[in-house]
Protein backbone atom coordinates (compact mmCIF):
# COMPACT_ATOMS: atom_id res chain seq x y z
CA UNK A 1 0.00 0.00 0.00
CA UNK A 2 1.16 3.81 -0.74
CA UNK A 3 -0.04 6.62 1.65
CA UNK A 4 -0.83 9.72 0.85
CA UNK A 5 2.16 10.93 2.64
CA UNK A 6 4.76 8.34 0.69
CA UNK A 7 3.03 9.92 -2.57
CA UNK A 8 3.67 13.60 -1.10
CA UNK A 9 7.20 12.37 -0.25
CA UNK A 10 7.84 11.14 -4.16
CA UNK A 11 6.44 13.69 -5.68
CA UNK A 12 8.82 16.28 -3.95
CA UNK A 13 11.85 13.64 -4.77
CA UNK A 14 10.59 14.12 -8.25
CA UNK A 15 10.76 17.78 -8.12
CA UNK A 16 14.42 17.89 -6.58
CA UNK A 17 13.47 18.14 -3.29
CA UNK A 18 16.52 17.58 -1.08
CA UNK A 19 15.60 18.40 2.20
CA UNK A 20 12.53 19.38 4.55
CA UNK A 21 12.99 21.51 7.73
CA UNK A 22 10.58 21.19 11.00
CA UNK A 23 9.69 20.17 13.65
CA UNK A 24 8.10 16.34 14.39
CA UNK A 25 4.66 15.57 15.94
CA UNK A 26 2.31 12.98 16.42
CA UNK A 27 0.23 14.71 13.63
CA UNK A 28 3.41 14.61 11.01
CA UNK A 29 3.93 11.07 11.49
CA UNK A 30 2.73 9.95 8.59
CA UNK A 31 5.13 12.31 6.43
CA UNK A 32 8.35 11.93 9.13
CA UNK A 33 7.87 8.02 8.61
CA UNK A 34 7.98 8.15 4.92
CA UNK A 35 10.80 10.35 4.36
CA UNK A 36 12.44 7.25 6.65
CA UNK A 37 11.39 4.92 3.95
CA UNK A 38 12.48 7.12 1.02
CA UNK A 39 15.78 8.44 2.09
CA UNK A 40 16.30 10.58 -0.24
CA UNK A 41 14.89 13.43 1.17
CA UNK A 42 16.49 14.46 4.45
CA UNK A 43 14.75 15.75 7.46
CA UNK A 44 16.47 18.90 8.93
CA UNK A 45 15.77 19.18 12.45
CA UNK A 46 15.20 22.51 13.66
CA UNK A 47 14.32 24.26 16.91
CA UNK A 48 11.70 26.54 16.48
CA UNK A 49 9.40 25.85 13.18
CA UNK A 50 9.46 29.95 12.12
CA UNK A 51 13.96 28.57 11.77
CA UNK A 52 12.28 26.19 9.54
CA UNK A 53 10.26 28.55 7.31
CA UNK A 54 13.62 31.68 7.61
CA UNK A 55 15.52 28.13 6.40
CA UNK A 56 13.21 27.26 3.35
CA UNK A 57 13.16 30.62 2.43
CA UNK A 58 17.32 31.28 2.66
CA UNK A 59 17.58 28.31 0.44
CA UNK A 60 14.64 29.14 -1.86
CA UNK A 61 16.64 32.35 -2.30
CA UNK A 62 19.78 31.24 -3.00
CA UNK A 63 19.21 28.52 -5.13
CA UNK A 64 15.77 29.87 -6.90
CA UNK A 65 14.46 26.16 -6.92
CA UNK A 66 10.97 24.79 -4.62
CA UNK A 67 12.15 24.45 -1.00
CA UNK A 68 9.87 22.96 1.97
CA UNK A 69 9.22 23.67 5.51
CA UNK A 70 6.85 21.85 7.67
CA UNK A 71 4.74 21.88 10.86
CA UNK A 72 2.50 19.81 13.07
CA UNK A 73 -0.86 20.45 13.88
CA UNK A 74 -2.16 24.14 15.75
CA UNK A 75 1.06 25.90 17.46
CA UNK A 76 3.54 23.77 15.33
CA UNK A 77 2.69 25.01 12.03
CA UNK A 78 1.45 28.46 13.38
CA UNK A 79 5.03 28.79 14.42
CA UNK A 80 5.66 28.83 10.70
CA UNK A 81 4.07 32.11 9.59
CA UNK A 82 6.87 34.23 10.41
CA UNK A 83 9.13 32.79 8.24
CA UNK A 84 6.41 32.15 5.47
CA UNK A 85 5.34 36.23 5.34
CA UNK A 86 9.40 36.78 4.50
CA UNK A 87 9.48 34.24 1.86
CA UNK A 88 6.00 35.62 0.68
CA UNK A 89 7.64 39.48 0.43
CA UNK A 90 10.74 38.10 -1.08
CA UNK A 91 9.14 36.05 -3.61
CA UNK A 92 10.77 32.77 -3.19
CA UNK A 93 9.65 29.52 -4.10
CA UNK A 94 8.38 27.78 -0.39
CA UNK A 95 6.14 25.17 0.02
CA UNK A 96 4.58 24.59 3.65
CA UNK A 97 3.18 21.39 4.68
CA UNK A 98 0.82 22.11 7.82
CA UNK A 99 -0.02 19.35 9.10
CA UNK A 100 -3.96 19.62 10.42
CA UNK A 101 -6.07 18.10 13.40
CA UNK A 102 -7.66 14.80 12.75
CA UNK A 103 -10.12 15.01 10.02
CA UNK A 104 -12.85 14.42 12.07
CA UNK A 105 -12.84 17.14 14.55
CA UNK A 106 -12.19 19.67 12.25
CA UNK A 107 -14.80 22.39 13.63
CA UNK A 108 -14.95 20.95 17.04
CA UNK A 109 -12.49 23.01 18.88
CA UNK A 110 -10.68 20.26 19.41
CA UNK A 111 -7.49 19.87 20.93
CA UNK A 112 -4.88 22.39 18.87
CA UNK A 113 -7.11 23.33 16.36
CA UNK A 114 -6.73 25.87 14.17
CA UNK A 115 -7.99 26.99 10.43
CA UNK A 116 -4.26 26.91 8.32
CA UNK A 117 -5.66 27.75 5.49
CA UNK A 118 -7.05 30.96 6.83
CA UNK A 119 -4.52 31.71 8.74
CA UNK A 120 -1.98 31.33 6.16
CA UNK A 121 -4.19 32.83 3.66
CA UNK A 122 -2.35 36.72 3.72
CA UNK A 123 1.29 35.67 3.50
CA UNK A 124 0.84 32.51 0.43
CA UNK A 125 -0.37 32.35 -3.23
CA UNK A 126 -2.10 29.41 -2.51
CA UNK A 127 -3.21 27.37 0.86
CA UNK A 128 -6.13 24.56 0.41
CA UNK A 129 -6.90 21.62 2.79
CA UNK A 130 -7.07 18.39 1.61
CA UNK A 131 -10.00 16.93 3.11
CA UNK A 132 -10.06 13.18 1.77
CA UNK A 133 -7.21 11.16 -0.36
CA UNK A 134 -9.38 11.57 -3.59
CA UNK A 135 -7.81 14.95 -3.59
CA UNK A 136 -4.48 14.30 -4.00
CA UNK A 137 -2.00 14.45 -5.73
CA UNK A 138 -3.65 16.94 -7.89
CA UNK A 139 -3.84 19.90 -4.39
CA UNK A 140 -0.44 18.78 -4.11
CA UNK A 141 1.01 19.36 -7.91
CA UNK A 142 -1.34 22.96 -7.71
CA UNK A 143 0.43 24.14 -4.74
CA UNK A 144 4.26 23.42 -6.34
CA UNK A 145 3.10 24.98 -9.33
CA UNK A 146 1.79 28.05 -7.47
CA UNK A 147 4.89 27.99 -5.55
CA UNK A 148 7.02 27.95 -8.46
CA UNK A 149 5.56 30.13 -11.29
CA UNK A 150 4.25 32.61 -8.82
CA UNK A 151 7.52 32.42 -7.07
CA UNK A 152 5.61 32.68 -3.67
CA UNK A 153 4.57 30.74 -0.77
CA UNK A 154 2.17 27.31 -1.09
CA UNK A 155 0.47 26.28 1.66
CA UNK A 156 -0.84 22.35 1.57
CA UNK A 157 -3.04 21.35 4.70
CA UNK A 158 -3.14 18.08 5.38
CA UNK A 159 -4.79 16.22 8.68
CA UNK A 160 -2.35 13.32 9.91
CA UNK A 161 -4.89 10.64 9.10
CA UNK A 162 -4.97 11.82 5.61
CA UNK A 163 -1.78 11.71 5.50
CA UNK A 164 -1.68 7.71 6.55
CA UNK A 165 -4.76 7.05 4.38
CA UNK A 166 -4.12 4.32 1.24
CA UNK A 167 -3.37 6.67 -1.73
CA UNK A 168 -6.04 6.94 -4.58
CA UNK A 169 -3.28 7.19 -6.99
CA UNK A 170 0.11 6.95 -6.81
CA UNK A 171 1.26 8.81 -10.04
CA UNK A 172 3.77 11.09 -9.54
CA UNK A 173 4.25 14.42 -12.07
CA UNK A 174 7.38 16.34 -12.25
CA UNK A 175 6.30 20.48 -12.33
CA UNK A 176 8.86 22.47 -14.63
CA UNK A 177 8.45 25.68 -14.26
CA UNK A 178 7.62 28.31 -17.27
CA UNK A 179 10.26 30.75 -18.68
CA UNK A 180 7.99 32.99 -20.82
CA UNK A 181 9.48 36.14 -22.32
CA UNK A 182 7.35 39.21 -21.20
CA UNK A 183 8.42 42.12 -22.82
CA UNK A 184 6.12 45.62 -23.54
CA UNK A 185 4.48 46.42 -27.00
CA UNK A 186 6.29 47.81 -29.62
CA UNK A 187 4.03 51.20 -29.23
CA UNK A 188 4.52 50.94 -25.37
CA UNK A 189 8.41 50.99 -25.96
CA UNK A 190 8.19 53.37 -28.49
CA UNK A 191 6.54 55.82 -25.89
CA UNK A 192 9.27 54.93 -23.57
CA UNK A 193 12.12 55.90 -25.23
CA UNK A 194 10.56 59.48 -26.38
CA UNK A 195 10.54 60.20 -22.90
CA UNK A 196 14.32 58.41 -22.11
CA UNK A 197 15.51 60.58 -25.45
CA UNK A 198 14.24 63.61 -24.67
CA UNK A 199 15.46 63.82 -21.03
CA UNK A 200 18.55 65.59 -19.89
CA UNK A 201 19.15 64.40 -16.28
CA UNK A 202 17.88 60.80 -16.12
CA UNK A 203 18.67 58.66 -13.53
CA UNK A 204 18.24 54.63 -13.33
CA UNK A 205 16.50 53.01 -9.66
CA UNK A 206 17.56 49.35 -10.23
CA UNK A 207 16.27 46.89 -7.98
CA UNK A 208 16.27 43.23 -7.71
CA UNK A 209 14.47 42.46 -10.78
CA UNK A 210 17.81 43.32 -12.58
CA UNK A 211 18.91 40.29 -11.73
CA UNK A 212 20.72 38.89 -15.00
CA UNK A 213 20.60 42.02 -16.97
CA UNK A 214 23.43 43.20 -15.86
CA UNK A 215 24.58 43.81 -19.41
CA UNK A 216 21.56 45.44 -20.28
CA UNK A 217 21.72 47.77 -17.51
CA UNK A 218 25.54 48.88 -17.92
CA UNK A 219 24.72 49.65 -21.78
CA UNK A 220 20.98 52.15 -21.05
CA UNK A 221 23.30 53.60 -18.43
CA UNK A 222 25.87 54.48 -20.86
CA UNK A 223 23.62 55.31 -24.05
CA UNK A 224 21.41 57.83 -21.28
CA UNK A 225 24.69 59.26 -18.86
CA UNK A 226 22.69 57.69 -16.26
CA UNK A 227 23.44 57.33 -12.76
CA UNK A 228 22.60 54.11 -11.51
CA UNK A 229 20.65 53.91 -8.14
CA UNK A 230 19.97 50.64 -6.25
CA UNK A 231 17.65 49.84 -3.12
CA UNK A 232 18.84 47.18 -0.69
CA UNK A 233 17.87 44.44 -2.44
CA UNK A 234 19.18 45.44 -5.80
CA UNK A 235 23.05 45.68 -4.21
CA UNK A 236 23.86 42.53 -5.08
CA UNK A 237 23.08 42.83 -8.93
CA UNK A 238 24.15 46.20 -9.72
CA UNK A 239 27.07 47.43 -7.31
CA UNK A 240 29.50 45.11 -9.17
CA UNK A 241 31.31 46.24 -12.26
CA UNK A 242 29.19 49.58 -12.44
CA UNK A 243 31.07 52.61 -13.95
CA UNK A 244 27.86 54.63 -13.43
CA UNK A 245 26.92 53.42 -9.61
CA UNK A 246 26.11 56.06 -7.31
CA UNK A 247 24.80 53.86 -4.41
CA UNK A 248 21.62 53.18 -2.66
CA UNK A 249 19.04 55.73 -1.41
CA UNK A 250 16.39 54.67 1.54
CA UNK A 251 16.80 55.78 4.90
CA UNK A 252 20.05 53.36 5.22
CA UNK A 253 21.33 54.34 1.92
CA UNK A 254 24.03 57.42 0.60
CA UNK A 255 23.35 60.95 0.12
CA UNK A 256 24.90 60.25 -3.32
CA UNK A 257 21.82 58.09 -4.14
CA UNK A 258 19.47 60.44 -2.75
CA UNK A 259 21.00 63.48 -4.50
CA UNK A 260 20.78 61.48 -8.09
CA UNK A 261 17.65 60.99 -7.81
CA UNK A 262 16.03 64.25 -6.72
CA UNK A 263 18.09 65.99 -9.59
CA UNK A 264 16.58 64.27 -12.05
CA UNK A 265 14.29 64.93 -14.48
CA UNK A 266 13.43 61.68 -15.45
CA UNK A 267 13.42 58.32 -13.66
CA UNK A 268 13.53 55.22 -15.12
CA UNK A 269 12.62 52.47 -12.54
CA UNK A 270 13.69 48.87 -13.72
CA UNK A 271 12.40 46.21 -11.13
CA UNK A 272 11.91 47.81 -7.97
CA UNK A 273 9.24 47.93 -5.89
CA UNK A 274 11.47 50.73 -3.30
CA UNK A 275 8.55 51.20 -0.38
CA UNK A 276 9.49 54.69 0.79
CA UNK A 277 7.76 57.10 -1.02
CA UNK A 278 9.11 60.46 0.61
CA UNK A 279 12.88 59.43 -1.58
CA UNK A 280 11.57 59.83 -4.96
CA UNK A 281 11.32 63.22 -7.20
CA UNK A 282 8.61 64.93 -7.21
CA UNK A 283 9.00 66.85 -10.78
CA UNK A 284 10.46 64.17 -12.87
CA UNK A 285 8.91 62.13 -15.71
CA UNK A 286 8.80 58.52 -14.07
CA UNK A 287 8.85 55.28 -16.10
CA UNK A 288 8.51 51.71 -14.38
CA UNK A 289 9.34 48.29 -15.18
CA UNK A 290 8.15 45.23 -13.60
CA UNK A 291 7.08 42.03 -14.07
CA UNK A 292 4.05 42.12 -12.12
CA UNK A 293 1.61 45.01 -13.45
CA UNK A 294 -0.17 45.34 -9.74
CA UNK A 295 3.43 47.39 -8.64
CA UNK A 296 3.18 49.78 -11.70
CA UNK A 297 2.55 53.10 -9.85
CA UNK A 298 2.12 51.85 -6.00
CA UNK A 299 5.07 53.82 -4.89
CA UNK A 300 5.08 57.01 -7.29
CA UNK A 301 2.76 58.78 -9.73
CA UNK A 302 3.92 57.41 -13.38
CA UNK A 303 3.77 58.89 -16.84
CA UNK A 304 4.03 55.19 -18.31
CA UNK A 305 4.11 51.78 -16.99
CA UNK A 306 5.52 49.03 -18.80
CA UNK A 307 4.64 45.49 -17.55
CA UNK A 308 7.84 43.02 -18.62
CA UNK A 309 10.72 41.02 -17.71
CA UNK A 310 13.34 43.60 -16.88
CA UNK A 311 16.26 41.95 -19.25
CA UNK A 312 13.91 41.43 -22.40
CA UNK A 313 12.57 44.86 -22.35
CA UNK A 314 15.90 46.64 -22.02
CA UNK A 315 17.10 44.55 -24.83
CA UNK A 316 13.68 45.57 -26.63
CA UNK A 317 14.44 49.17 -25.58
CA UNK A 318 18.12 49.50 -26.42
CA UNK A 319 17.71 50.02 -30.43
CA UNK A 320 15.16 52.81 -29.58
CA UNK A 321 17.30 54.96 -27.43
CA UNK A 322 19.86 57.79 -28.58
CA UNK A 323 23.50 58.30 -27.22
CA UNK A 324 23.12 61.49 -24.58
CA UNK A 325 26.06 63.31 -25.09
CA UNK A 326 25.66 65.98 -22.25
CA UNK A 327 26.90 63.97 -18.81
CA UNK A 328 27.13 66.39 -16.65
CA UNK A 329 24.35 65.15 -14.18
CA UNK A 330 26.40 61.73 -14.47
CA UNK A 331 29.47 63.59 -13.46
CA UNK A 332 27.77 65.60 -10.89
CA UNK A 333 26.05 62.58 -9.61
CA UNK A 334 29.64 60.12 -9.33
CA UNK A 335 31.20 63.24 -7.88
CA UNK A 336 28.86 63.08 -5.04
CA UNK A 337 28.99 59.34 -5.06
CA UNK A 338 32.93 59.63 -4.46
CA UNK A 339 32.80 62.27 -1.40
CA UNK A 340 29.87 59.98 0.00
CA UNK A 341 31.74 56.89 -0.13
CA UNK A 342 34.92 58.37 1.20
CA UNK A 343 33.10 59.79 4.10
CA UNK A 344 31.71 56.74 5.03
CA UNK A 345 34.53 55.15 4.43
CA UNK A 346 36.40 57.33 6.73
CA UNK A 347 34.21 56.41 9.84
CA UNK A 348 35.26 52.47 9.19
CA UNK A 349 38.45 52.55 11.24
CA UNK A 350 39.56 51.19 14.30
CA UNK A 351 39.56 54.66 15.92
CA UNK A 352 42.72 54.45 17.58
CA UNK A 353 42.32 51.75 19.25
CA UNK A 354 39.59 52.48 21.34
CA UNK A 355 36.77 49.91 22.38
CA UNK A 356 34.22 48.98 21.94
CA UNK A 357 34.97 48.80 18.36
CA UNK A 358 32.80 51.07 16.04
CA UNK A 359 30.07 48.42 14.09
CA UNK A 360 31.55 50.50 10.67
CA UNK A 361 35.43 49.07 10.90
CA UNK A 362 33.73 45.67 11.94
CA UNK A 363 31.84 45.29 8.59
CA UNK A 364 34.93 46.53 6.91
CA UNK A 365 37.19 43.66 7.72
CA UNK A 366 34.51 41.24 7.33
CA UNK A 367 33.85 42.70 4.04
CA UNK A 368 38.25 42.22 3.38
CA UNK A 369 38.64 38.95 5.18
CA UNK A 370 35.55 37.16 3.47
CA UNK A 371 35.38 34.79 0.98
CA UNK A 372 34.88 35.94 -2.98
CA UNK A 373 31.69 34.06 -3.53
CA UNK A 374 30.64 34.13 0.32
CA UNK A 375 26.68 34.61 1.33
CA UNK A 376 26.11 37.17 3.74
CA UNK A 377 23.32 37.37 5.82
CA UNK A 378 22.48 40.50 7.38
CA UNK A 379 20.06 40.92 10.62
CA UNK A 380 17.33 43.79 10.82
CA UNK A 381 18.36 46.62 12.49
CA UNK A 382 21.95 48.00 12.89
CA UNK A 383 23.82 45.12 10.77
CA UNK A 384 21.60 45.66 7.53
CA UNK A 385 23.02 49.56 7.62
CA UNK A 386 26.81 48.20 7.89
CA UNK A 387 26.17 45.24 5.70
CA UNK A 388 24.14 47.91 3.02
CA UNK A 389 27.54 50.10 3.35
CA UNK A 390 30.57 48.22 3.55
CA UNK A 391 30.25 44.75 2.27
CA UNK A 392 31.16 44.72 -1.62
CA UNK A 393 29.09 42.58 -3.78
CA UNK A 394 31.39 41.08 -6.84
CA UNK A 395 29.09 39.39 -8.78
CA UNK A 396 29.29 36.37 -6.91
CA UNK A 397 28.53 37.38 -3.19
CA UNK A 398 25.49 37.19 -2.40
CA UNK A 399 23.47 39.73 0.07
CA UNK A 400 20.31 37.95 1.29
CA UNK A 401 17.87 39.25 4.24
CA UNK A 402 14.44 39.90 5.65
CA UNK A 403 14.61 43.61 3.78
CA UNK A 404 10.86 43.59 2.40
CA UNK A 405 9.30 41.46 5.55
CA UNK A 406 11.81 43.17 8.01
CA UNK A 407 11.79 40.85 10.93
CA UNK A 408 14.40 40.17 13.63
CA UNK A 409 16.13 37.34 13.89
CA UNK A 410 16.76 36.45 10.12
CA UNK A 411 20.08 36.07 9.63
CA UNK A 412 20.73 32.73 11.75
CA UNK A 413 17.77 30.80 10.20
CA UNK A 414 18.27 31.88 7.01
CA UNK A 415 21.83 31.15 7.35
CA UNK A 416 20.88 27.39 7.91
CA UNK A 417 18.92 26.89 4.69
CA UNK A 418 21.91 28.74 2.77
CA UNK A 419 24.53 26.48 4.27
CA UNK A 420 21.90 23.64 3.69
CA UNK A 421 22.57 23.90 -0.13
CA UNK A 422 26.10 23.61 -0.41
CA UNK A 423 28.52 22.82 2.98
CA UNK A 424 32.03 24.15 0.96
CA UNK A 425 30.37 27.42 0.57
CA UNK A 426 31.54 30.01 2.82
CA UNK A 427 28.30 31.93 4.83
CA UNK A 428 28.40 34.31 7.37
CA UNK A 429 25.78 36.06 9.40
CA UNK A 430 26.12 39.44 10.44
CA UNK A 431 23.79 39.20 13.86
CA UNK A 432 22.63 42.17 16.19
CA UNK A 433 22.87 41.08 19.65
CA UNK A 434 18.89 41.19 20.07
CA UNK A 435 18.49 38.91 16.91
CA UNK A 436 20.75 36.49 18.12
CA UNK A 437 19.28 35.97 21.65
CA UNK A 438 16.06 35.76 19.52
CA UNK A 439 16.77 32.97 17.77
CA UNK A 440 19.68 31.16 20.19
CA UNK A 441 17.95 27.72 19.81
CA UNK A 442 19.35 27.39 16.67
CA UNK A 443 22.92 27.52 17.48
CA UNK A 444 22.31 24.39 18.70
CA UNK A 445 21.11 23.53 14.81
CA UNK A 446 24.04 24.59 13.22
CA UNK A 447 25.92 22.44 15.86
CA UNK A 448 23.85 19.41 15.06
CA UNK A 449 24.07 19.58 11.54
CA UNK A 450 27.72 20.49 11.36
CA UNK A 451 26.82 23.31 9.32
CA UNK A 452 29.85 25.64 9.00
CA UNK A 453 28.28 28.92 9.24
CA UNK A 454 30.18 31.74 10.23
CA UNK A 455 28.17 34.05 12.67
CA UNK A 456 29.58 37.59 13.39
CA UNK A 457 27.76 38.94 16.11
CA UNK A 458 27.34 43.26 16.84
CA UNK A 459 27.36 43.09 20.84
CA UNK A 460 25.97 46.06 21.52
CA UNK A 461 23.85 45.78 24.48
CA UNK A 462 21.01 47.14 23.30
CA UNK A 463 17.88 46.97 20.53
CA UNK A 464 20.40 49.49 18.41
CA UNK A 465 18.35 50.38 15.72
CA UNK A 466 15.10 50.89 17.65
CA UNK A 467 17.09 53.16 20.25
CA UNK A 468 17.79 55.22 16.69
CA UNK A 469 14.13 55.65 16.13
CA UNK A 470 13.12 56.84 19.33
CA UNK A 471 15.90 59.72 19.21
CA UNK A 472 15.22 60.61 16.05
CA UNK A 473 11.39 61.02 17.31
CA UNK A 474 12.10 62.59 20.44
CA UNK A 475 11.70 59.95 22.71
CA UNK A 476 14.11 59.11 25.79
CA UNK A 477 15.53 55.65 24.87
CA UNK A 478 13.32 52.85 27.26
CA UNK A 479 13.06 49.36 27.68
CA UNK A 480 16.22 48.71 25.12
CA UNK A 481 18.90 47.27 27.27
CA UNK A 482 20.28 43.62 26.90
CA UNK A 483 21.81 42.12 29.48
CA UNK A 484 23.48 39.51 26.92
CA UNK A 485 25.24 36.22 27.84
CA UNK A 486 28.64 35.68 26.96
CA UNK A 487 27.60 34.63 23.77
CA UNK A 488 31.28 33.04 22.87
CA UNK A 489 30.88 30.28 25.76
CA UNK A 490 27.44 29.75 24.94
CA UNK A 491 28.54 29.01 21.44
CA UNK A 492 31.55 26.76 22.74
CA UNK A 493 29.10 25.02 25.25
CA UNK A 494 26.96 23.41 22.19
CA UNK A 495 30.11 22.28 20.29
CA UNK A 496 30.67 25.73 18.31
CA UNK A 497 33.85 27.51 18.14
CA UNK A 498 33.46 30.65 20.25
CA UNK A 499 35.83 33.60 20.12
CA UNK A 500 35.71 37.10 22.08
CA UNK A 501 36.59 40.45 20.51
CA UNK A 502 36.72 43.17 22.95
CA UNK A 503 39.59 45.29 21.32
CA UNK A 504 40.39 46.38 17.80
CA UNK A 505 43.41 44.53 17.58
CA UNK A 506 41.36 41.23 18.39
CA UNK A 507 39.27 41.38 15.19
CA UNK A 508 40.87 40.30 12.48
CA UNK A 509 42.64 37.05 14.01
CA UNK A 510 39.72 35.95 15.17
CA UNK A 511 37.63 36.59 12.08
CA UNK A 512 40.50 34.83 10.17
CA UNK A 513 40.75 32.04 12.54
CA UNK A 514 36.81 31.44 12.38
CA UNK A 515 36.99 31.87 8.88
CA UNK A 516 39.56 29.22 8.32
CA UNK A 517 37.71 27.00 10.93
CA UNK A 518 36.27 23.77 9.69
CA UNK A 519 33.37 23.86 11.57
CA UNK A 520 30.40 26.49 12.72
CA UNK A 521 32.34 29.62 14.46
CA UNK A 522 30.67 32.47 16.59
CA UNK A 523 32.82 35.88 16.87
CA UNK A 524 31.29 37.97 19.51
CA UNK A 525 32.27 41.47 18.84
CA UNK A 526 31.69 44.52 21.24
CA UNK A 527 30.74 47.57 19.92
CA UNK A 528 29.50 50.95 20.60
CA UNK A 529 26.07 51.22 21.61
CA UNK A 530 25.67 54.88 20.77
CA UNK A 531 26.98 54.69 17.11
CA UNK A 532 24.32 57.12 14.64
CA UNK A 533 23.15 56.03 11.46
CA UNK A 534 22.44 58.82 10.14
CA UNK A 535 20.02 58.81 7.10
CA UNK A 536 21.24 60.41 3.71
CA UNK A 537 18.56 62.90 4.39
CA UNK A 538 17.59 64.68 7.64
CA UNK A 539 13.80 65.96 7.92
CA UNK A 540 13.22 68.87 9.60
CA UNK A 541 10.97 66.84 11.95
CA UNK A 542 13.92 64.18 12.57
CA UNK A 543 16.01 67.28 13.76
CA UNK A 544 13.36 68.43 16.27
CA UNK A 545 12.74 65.11 17.40
CA UNK A 546 16.66 64.61 18.32
CA UNK A 547 16.72 67.97 19.86
CA UNK A 548 13.48 66.77 22.29
CA UNK A 549 16.02 63.69 22.75
CA UNK A 550 18.52 65.48 23.90
CA UNK A 551 16.26 67.49 26.51
CA UNK A 552 14.17 64.76 27.95
CA UNK A 553 17.17 62.93 28.31
CA UNK A 554 19.02 65.68 29.93
CA UNK A 555 15.88 66.32 32.50
CA UNK A 556 15.59 62.83 33.05
CA UNK A 557 19.37 62.44 35.08
CA UNK A 558 20.39 60.75 31.90
CA UNK A 559 22.93 62.81 30.39
CA UNK A 560 25.87 61.08 30.44
CA UNK A 561 24.65 59.36 27.43
CA UNK A 562 24.67 62.60 25.59
CA UNK A 563 28.43 63.04 26.34
CA UNK A 564 28.54 59.85 25.36
CA UNK A 565 26.91 60.03 22.52
CA UNK A 566 28.92 63.15 21.43
CA UNK A 567 32.21 61.32 21.90
CA UNK A 568 31.52 58.34 19.85
CA UNK A 569 30.16 59.85 17.13
CA UNK A 570 32.45 63.21 16.62
CA UNK A 571 33.75 61.58 13.74
CA UNK A 572 30.52 62.00 12.02
CA UNK A 573 29.73 65.02 12.98
CA UNK A 574 32.70 67.27 11.91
Amino acid sequence: MTTVAENIVAHLAANGVQRIYGIPGDSLNGLTDALRKDGTIGWTLVRHEEAAAFAAAGEAAITGRLAVCAGSCGPGNLHLINGLYDAHRSRVPVLAIAAQIPSEEIGSNYFQETHPQELFDDCSCFAELVATPEQMPRLLQQAIRAAVENRDVAVLVIPGDVALAEAVSDRVARIVATDPQVIPSSDELDQAAGILNQGSRITILAGAGTAGAHEELIKAAELLAAPIVHPLRGKEHVEYDNPYDVGMTGLIGFSSGYWAMGDSDTLLMLGTDFPYRQFYPTQAKIIQVDLRGDQLGRRAQLDLGLVGDVKDTLQALLPRLVEHTDRKHLKDSLAHYRKARKKLDDLATEDRGRSPLHPQYVARIVNELAADDAVFLADVGSPVVWAARYLAMNGRRRLLGSFNHGSMANALPQAIGVQSVDPARQVVTLSGDGGLAMMLGELATVAQHRLPVKIIVFNNSSLNFVELEMKATGFVTYGTGLDNPDFAKVAEAMGILGRTVTKPKELAPALQEAFAHDGPALVDVSTVRQELTIPPAITAEQLKGFTLYAIRTVLSGRGDELLDLASRNRRQLL
